[in-house]
């Protein structure tokens, strides 16, 4: 679909900025200038890696996806504008920094990149013959490039060095490895009756014939890095195969043809640079015709793979690079001294490394500033971008939205009576929140009366629930205030608290505002599918259950595995912690480690067993009524709190087997189980994971009975839930249990 729009994504206005952005990725994939340098420092691999790396495959990978997306994005003047000149920009400058590289391996990656520049300007080029061309030299580079790679692994392995400065003269003491590696080196020179010639040839051909806007110098540009090219190419087998003896070798390096299976890739290869170099239109030409068709997305051109084409400019451009290239070699080491030769500092790498040391330092910086560990200031800053950011719309609106036409329900006295009891809660937890426990009862009442919202909109399981958890959180956490000072410090001055207030009326009132808005204006609500489906397809007539366990349960599941994460955490960050307390609080009253009251010993002991039975009853009835595994952990859960409260925690965890809460974590683990279980149970019957299946078989005395997969669930909800509850009880207990010292 993409291949097939190209006049559509050419004519869309963000055309230049999407070719930009490829491009990007194209040209350091593919290792083109700017972007060059990493390509020469990934040689770490072992030959035979780096020669498939480096020769077929990862650094093809942009050059790939730049000639794929050319019968889309290509054939444009700007596509021709900035690729071709990347190309040829990268073919000139790495072929003459790759004469300079004493290492083998360095002067072939060099050469690599040039290639790759080389391929790159002649996919940019607006003519159908160049993407021949360019397919045609992906090909025989990837054939002459490898025999060199892995001629050089061998140098490498019987010499113990790739330095060229080292070595010499290994043409008599290696002989074959001399000869293939000689035939591929006058394949990436371009010498004619190897394959390299012939892409040449064609690269020379488009050069001249291309019409960018570098004009004369595109063919000027072109010829020199055939100059290097040759350069190169000669500097490698003189100063490797000729060029003396080899210099300080290793004691142990003894130099001589490797056995025949390690020689015989180089061979193959450098047998095929021939073989192409002789008969093209027989060897590649088929491969070149089925590429050449896909790059341009359509008929290829005229064209003829052939030796010999005539004398013309291109062959002419040839015998200069050759002639040239060997002055050029020849006065480089004997006047210039070319091994003495010493690299520059500066490089590719060590701007990216600067420039790279300088954004982290920058983000340093600017983290810094804001964020000093302050967690007032943070929170200010959140809340103060989530205003603005909610207020984007409604500022490039012309007018404010007006509330929606939808019927208001009427407000009865009651629950104008429970709103004004929520506004003196949260504006009495405001003024006097310093007072921790104090808040602590505030927010307990601001649960409450969430809870009688839930009765008075028909949500008793919500309703049900929310108790549930005020219950248990609001021990939990006087567990928790326990090892803190009883009152919070005063840490804001007068400023910071009118801006937070400010900030606490804009970010209240535009929520209040935006739900004003939403539930005023008629919408189509997703409760009647549930409605619909709950009984036939869930087995159950209680929808918010069914919803939990079955349509959501996957939802659930993890929400009981990040609760039993959070009471793992808990036992992690505080297991072996221990306060100490002063003898006395702040207004003089002692601590005192007194027997619990009999009267809640006793009554602990009747409301254990009662609680568990209604655990058990609103466990089995919540798939049809008000109740569920969720709710039912929690009865058991408050229970279990009332046998630590009036036993203390070392005789409840006894009678629970519980040592220091780490049987707990147990409890999770096996609710975790049952539910995952569960779940994956419905692969059996071939079903997604968490389907669950329901009956209502008849039995005797008992008549019809509902029955559902889905209880076995909602056992690994419940288990879970108390086993998390329970476990942070027994740490929080647990770090407390010292006397003051």
């Amino acid at each position: 679909d993409i291949l097939l729009s190209g006049d559509v994504i050419k004519a869309d206005p963000l055309y230049p900025l999407m070719l930009v952005l490829i491009l990007v990725g194209c040209f350091t994939k593919s290792a083109q200038v700017p972007f060059h340098f990493w390509l020469p420092e990934a040689m770490a691999a072992p030959t035979p890696v780096s020669a498939y790396l480096h020769s077929a495959t990862m650094v093809k990978a942009g050059i790939f996806l730049l000639a794929r997306l050319y019968p889309a994005v290509g054939g444009t003047d700007l596509f021709e504008g900035i690729v071709a000149s990347f190309g040829l920009a990268t073919v000139a400058f790495a072929a003459w920094v790759a004469i300079f590289k004493h290492d083998l391996k360095g002067l072939l990656a060099y050469s690599t990149v040039s290639h790759l520049g080389f391929i790159t300007f002649l996919i940019g080029l607006n003519s159908p013959l160049s993407a021949v061309a360019a397919v045609f030299h992906i090909l025989n580079h990837a054939t002459f490039k490898a025999a060199l790679f892995m001629s050089a692994g061998i140098v490498d392995h019987e010499c113990g060095t790739r330095d060229m400065r080292r070595l010499g003269g290994l043409l008599r003491l290696m002989p074959w490895t001399a000869t293939f590696a000689m035939t591929a080196a006058a394949a990436m020179a371009g010498i004619p009756l190897f394959n390299g010639f012939l892409s040449k040839e064609m690269f020379f051909h488009e050069a001249v014939e291309a019409t960018m806007f570098w004009g004369a110098a595109v063919p000027v540009v072109a010829t020199f890095a055939g100059v290097c090219s040759m350069a190169y190419s000669l500097r490698l087998v003189h100063d490797t195969f000729f060029n003396g003896a080899p210099r300080d070798l290793p004691a142990d390096a003894h130099p001589h043809d490797p056995p025949f299976g390690m020689l015989a890739p180089v061979a193959l290869l450098a047998v095929l640079c021939v073989v192409v170099g002789v008969i093209p239109a027989l060897t590649y030409g088929p491969l070149v015709e089925v590429a050449a068709r896909a790059l341009l997305g359509g008929d290829t051109p005229d064209y003829h793979l052939a030796i010999w084409h005539g004398f013309n400019l291109p062959l002419l451009m040839s015998g200069i690079a050759v002639v040239v290239g060997a002055a050029l070699y020849l006065a480089l080491q004997r006047v210039f001294r070319l091994h003495g030769y010493t690299p520059q500092t500066f490089s590719g790498k060590a701007t990216f490394t600067c420039l790279i040391d300088r954004l982290f330092g920058f983000a340093g910086r600017l983290t810094a500033r804001f964020e000093n560990g302050s967690l007032q200031r943070s929170l200010a800053l959140m809340v103060t971008f989530a205003i603005l950011l909610a207020a984007t719309p409604f500022w490039a609106a012309d007018t404010l939205p007006a509330a929606g036409s939808r019927e208001l329900m009427p407000a009865s006295p009651l629950a104008l009576a429970v709103w004004l009891l929520l506004l003196a809660a949260a504006t009495a937890l405001v003024l006097t929140h310093h007072n921790r426990f104090q808040a602590l009862v505030l927010t307990g009442v601001v649960g409450l009366v969430t809870a009688f919202t839930f009765v008075g909109l028909s949500a008793p399981d919500l309703a049900l629930t929310q108790l549930s958890v005020e219950v248990v959180s609001t021990v939990l956490l006087l567990m928790g205030l326990a090892l803190l000072p009883q009152r919070t410090p005063f840490e804001s001055g007068a400023l910071r608290r009118g801006r937070d207030a400010l900030l606490a009326v804009f970010a209240g009132g535009g929520v209040a505002g935006l739900t004003w808005l939403m539930l005023t204006r008629p919408h189509d609500s997703i409760s009647w599918f549930f409605l619909d489906k709950s009984l036939s397809e869930g087995g159950g007539t209680n929808v918010v259950n069914v919803i939990l366990v079955d349509f959501r349960g996957y939802d659930t599941f993890g929400e009981i595995t990040v609760l039993g994460i959070a009471g793992i955490g808990v036992l992690a960050l505080l297991d072996g912690f221990r306060t100490r307390r002063p003898e006395a609080d702040p207004d003089g009253r002692r601590w005192a480690f007194e027997e619990q009251p009999l009267l809640l010993r006793v009554a602990a002991r009747v409301v254990l067993p009662l609680a568990l039975l209604v655990s058990a009853y609103i466990f089995w009835r919540g798939h049809n009524v008000p109740g569920g595994g969720f709710i039912a952990g929690l009865i058991t859960a408050v229970a279990l709190v009332m046998q630590y409260m009036a036993l203390g925690q070392a005789r409840a965890e006894a009678l629970l087997h519980g040592a220091a809460g780490r049987r707990f974590s147990r409890w999770i683990g096996s609710g975790l189980a049952i539910a995952g279980l569960t779940g994956i149970g419905a692969f059996w019957f071939g079903r997604p994971f968490l389907t669950s299946a329901h009956g209502h078989p008849a039995l005797p005395l008992l008549g019809e009975l509902p029955l559902a997969s889905a209880a076995a669930f909602d056992l690994g909800v419940y288990i879970t839930v108390v086993g998390a509850t329970m476990l942070t009880l027994s740490v929080l207990g647990a770090a407390s249990k010292e006397q003051h010292g």
